[in-house]
């Protein structure tokens, strides 16, 4: 009875630690890419581009397109870095380790460079670019407006409720934000969070990060996209990047999940 008992007991312990271990890799997943997204996503220009596309148009119609292109990035971004675990974890982690000091040194170097209103230009640029799209979509509809005329009554109906669901608005929002966030600061670090992190606990964190910054840039508009410090939120992320990289010294490439 004391043999079968204490065969028992390791079985539950193990399976205890592991539970535990399994939920902490969660929560410093979700921590590490929700502090990630946004030092990365404050005043960049997926930021800018649903600030300003807020105040020009239905401000659910530029979240949920916004939205529909981040979490789309998210998860992308997430399946290719958990596509490298193929490779030992201990290269994995340390390699993204030393991407994570690159990316805060740089964060930190361009940081010092800039000056108080550097984001006032990429502001302008994102301005432009939708102006430029504005344009275009009003010679479609100007191509296409006599043939909707033509079309009859018969037609309007299933037409408007198409619009209704995926207007051009979406469809403008979704293409900026997805095209602005390719290739991204913030894209990059979820590929080598999730290298190296609890891939759902980055998924969800990643998604919640881009979901306060992007609702921030609808509900707050122009105000915040002219009053925020884009040099100030720049060494802070260098900042957040570092200590990342740092922590690696005292975390084994193991732990986590």
């Amino acid at each position: 009875l004391q043999k079968g008992s204490s065969l028992v007991a390791p079985v539950h312990v193990v399976s205890e630690e592991s539970a535990d271990k399994t939920n902490l890799g969660f929560i410093h997943a979700f921590v590490a890419a929700i502090s990630v997204i946004i030092v990365s996503e404050l005043g960049d220009k997926t930021f800018f581009i649903a600030a300003i596309m807020a105040m020009r148009y239905n401000r659910l119609t530029v979240l949920a397109g916004a939205m529909l292109a981040l979490g789309l990035m998210t998860c992308l971004s997430v399946l290719f870095g958990y596509a490298t675990t193929v490779i030992p974890r201990v290269y994995t982690y340390y390699v993204s380790t030393a991407l994570f000091a690159i990316f805060g040194i740089r964060m930190l170097r361009e940081g010092l460079k800039m000056s108080p209103d550097e984001g006032q230009e990429e502001l302008e640029e994102v301005q432009a670019e939708i102006k430029k799209k504005d344009e275009e979509l009003q010679r479609t509809k100007l191509l296409n407006g006599p043939g909707d005329v033509e079309s009859g009554p018969g037609t309007t109906i299933p037409q408007k409720k198409w619009l209704h669901f995926i207007s051009p608005i979406f469809v403008q929002a979704f293409t900026l934000t997805f095209l602005a966030e390719w290739g991204d600061r913030s894209q990059l670090t979820t590929i080598v969070l999730a290298a190296r992190e609890d891939p759902y606990g980055v998924a969800v964190g990643g998604t919640v990060g881009h979901c306060l910054c992007t609702g921030l840039a609808v509900i707050g508009g122009r105000m915040i996209a002219q009053k925020i410090s884009v040099r100030t939120v720049t060494i802070i992320g260098g900042i957040v990047f570092l200590a990342f990289a740092f922590s690696a010294l005292f975390i084994s490439p193991d732990s986590g999940f």
